[in-house]
């Protein structure tokens, strides 16, 4: 027996053609429905009823429940999508206000304990990946997108297809890195894990590249076996990745165009953790003596 087919109503396959009318990510898409059936849930009625004081009280709901403020400037952005596009109501957005995000400094791995991460990998894969994404401090999203074409050891660099804002842009390749995914090519190819032309990092089935949440686990699974105490995601090995360029005085410019970001106030953040550069500042308190 069939199982019955769940029915889209008319409002959400608007709201779907009016994402897709402007290319919006999928990831996007999927985070703006999830906002849109979430405050649907709360309201307990169609969305396209409500009023601007419905919309407040979702917020107030929101803050009420200890939502984080990247999750509730989530909601947000997708609720304003479907009022200002979906509905054609911009109106009702008028009482919503996204909220400030406090800035905190990330986690930053010393070079030795990257080492010991990345040699605590479960298997040859995660350990390629892992150093990947430290030498070239590219997003763990970026990571599982590659193809072996995206490789150019010429010109030593790595080609990088729609990363964030889908925005093309090449990464840097190493010569320690090039000899990394040479060995773990000619042992996934002598596996039959690699197809040709096929991804990087393949998952249990060829076709199908490595999830994101897969080497996010296999990062955890290895700070734990390298008795790493620091929380360590695989955003931390791009954090890492550009602090250590920035200790070995590395222009800025340059790692802003590495990591892909669009303001340099971004990639300036690194400069508050990148320790060496602290310790080689000498105090006014140390010249008092001197003067």
């Amino acid at each position: 027996m069939n199982a019955p087919r769940q029915t889209i109503s008319p409002l959400r396959l608007r709201m779907l053609e009016d994402m897709r009318m402007r290319k919006l990510a999928p990831r996007t898409q999927t985070g703006y429905i999830r906002a849109v059936r979430r405050f649907t849930a709360y309201l307990g009625r169609p969305p396209d009823t409500a009023t601007v004081e419905d919309l407040r009280n979702f917020q107030l709901h929101l803050v009420d429940q200890g939502t984080t403020p990247a999750t509730l400037n989530a909601t947000i952005s997708g609720l304003k999508f479907f009022c200002d596009v979906t509905l054609s109501r911009p109106e009702l957005m008028a009482k919503m206000q996204p909220v400030h995000i406090p800035r905190t400094l990330p986690v930053i791995l010393s070079r030795e304990e990257v080492a010991r991460l990345i040699a605590a990998a479960a298997n040859l894969k995660h350990q390629t990946a892992l150093s990947l994404a430290y030498g070239t401090g590219l997003r763990v999203s970026e990571v599982v997108a590659l193809k072996v074409g995206d490789i150019d050891s010429e010109r030593m660099t790595l080609r990088v297809e729609q990363g964030k804002g889908s925005k093309d842009r090449y990464a840097m390749l190493s010569p320690v890195l090039l000899e990394r995914l040479r060995v773990w090519w000619r042992v996934a190819r002598a596996q039959g894990k690699m197809l040709d032309g096929g991804w990087l990092f393949p998952g249990l089935n060829p076709v199908e590249p490595l999830t994101a949440r897969q080497l996010n686990r296999a990062v955890h699974m290895a700070a734990d076996a390298a008795h790493i105490d620091k929380r360590v995601t695989m955003h931390t090995l791009r954090h890492s990745f550009a602090t250590h360029l920035l200790e070995q005085k590395v222009d800025i410019r340059v790692i802003q165009v590495l990591l892909g970001h669009k303001k340099l106030e971004t990639t300036a953040m690194y400069a508050q953790v990148a320790t060496d550069i602290l310790r080689e500042v000498v105090s006014p308190l140390d010249q008092l003596n001197s003067a």
